[in-house]
């Protein structure tokens, strides 16, 4: 009663109804009390289908989710014992803001980089946001691809940065935003070349380069390009992440940046979250450190591989005439291109109806064109349902398209 009596935000009724006392609350408008940037939030679709639907219920190919048979359970639990008998309380302590030494040298070691270019993050999602958080004033312009990874987006309005494609790109800006292997949502890979004009491009107008790369170790076929942080390590800050390659229950990522860069980062983490989870940073170190990380990986390829490939089979087995799709060397997610005039958007209520879930394309569109377009994820879907959910949604397609 104290609390309620302190904040005069509620008025209590005295009415008692088997033995329960009813509290009334009054209607506020706090919109008031907002900060500016509110206006800016943007909301994921995909994160509202996940708070209405059983995922279990219907054939997602909506989410970006790892399969969960690639975790490493067993890894897990003996990790868990041996991090707690080697580092013992310092593993449930606050640790450095950089993130602790052993998970930096770890990282450090394998992308061939010094230690103090390394910046341990919570989630590569944290990065994108810190990033824009250090370098963007509102109504600075951030480059990057059309299609745009969802969360980046997100990201850079909530900072209320302007976002404009390489073509419409006349000046005003900070930094591109690129995934160039596997690219989220469109599962295509930037040649060399593409990477190198890109790297042109940033340096022709002194912008810095936000290199994301959650899937570059996730390769099923072809082979690896050169990433754009070794073609221009003195402008390119590279995230990466754990979330696909281990679990994405232990929220890690990491940043390889020059210092100076780093440097604010680390000053901007101090306000965000203090420092990564110590107890997951050291179960992280162990996981690359002991090989575990390039045994899971291998597995998890295969397994990505064959599911990648079943998908494509099934698109080409049920899709109707018209329909394109990309296939992705490597990644989680396939990009379809339907006829024109066939809008995702307005089919999505009668595609969920169905029982199957798709991310409309237009979503990761600066301006929300392309609604011909849609994203498939192939990684979460149970094998056993992915062949019902191709047919249903080819169904609703092809009904579209009369």
């Amino acid at each position: 009663m104290r609390f309620l009596r302190a904040l005069r935000l509620v008025e209590m009724t005295k009415t008692m109804s088997l033995s329960k006392k009813i509290v009334t609350f009054v209607l506020m408008d706090y919109r008031k009390f907002f900060s500016d940037d509110v206006a800016s939030f943007l909301r994921s679709p995909v994160r509202e289908i996940f708070s209405k639907v059983d995922l279990s219920a219907i054939c997602s190919f909506a989410g970006g989710y790892p399969a969960a048979v690639t975790f490493p359970v067993e890894d897990v639990k003996r990790l868990s014992h041996f991090v707690l008998e080697k580092y013992g309380t310092k593993a449930l302590q606050y640790g450095a803001t950089q993130g602790v030494p052993e998970l930096r040298a770890a990282i450090a070691a394998r992308y061939g980089v010094p230690v103090s270019q390394v910046q341990i993050t919570t989630s590569s999602q944290q990065g994108i946001d810190v990033c824009t958080r250090i370098l963007c004033n509102p109504g600075d312009v951030v480059v990057a691809e059309n299609p745009v990874y969802l969360g980046a987006l997100q990201s850079f309005r909530s900072y209320r940065a302007e976002v404009k494609s390489h073509e419409q790109y006349t000046g005003g800006g900070k930094f591109v935003y690129v995934i160039p292997d596997f690219n989220n949502p469109s599962g295509e890979t930037m040649t060399l070349q593409e990477r190198k004009d890109l790297v042109a491009f940033a340096r022709a107008n002194d912008l810095l380069i936000v290199e994301d790369s959650p899937y570059r170790e996730l390769r099923y076929s072809g082979e690896q390009v050169t990433t754009i942080r070794e073609l221009a390590p003195e402008r390119t800050l590279q995230l990466g992440t754990f979330s696909k390659i281990f679990a994405p229950g232990f929220r890690l990522g990491w940043i390889i940046a020059p210092e100076p860069l780093l440097e604010q980062i680390y000053v901007c983490k101090q306000a965000l979250d203090l420092c990564p989870p110590t107890y997951d940073q050291y179960m992280a170190a162990e996981f690359l450190s002991s090989g575990a990380l390039d045994r899971n990986l291998t597995k998890t390829i295969v397994e990505y591989r064959r599911r990648r490939d079943h998908m494509v089979s099934l698109l080409e087995k049920y899709m109707p005439e018209g329909v394109r799709w990309t296939y992705p060397e490597g990644g989680l997610f396939l990009w379809l291109t339907l006829p024109e005039g066939i809008d995702t958007v307005a089919m999505y209520d009668e595609a969920l109806s169905a029982g199957v879930a798709y991310v409309a394309g237009s979503f990761f569109y600066v301006d929300g064109s392309h609604r011909n377009t849609m994203r498939l994820n192939f990684s979460f879907i149970d094998e056993s349902k992915m062949e019902n959910g191709i047919s249903l949604l080819s169904s609703i397609i092809r009904n579209a398209s009369i």
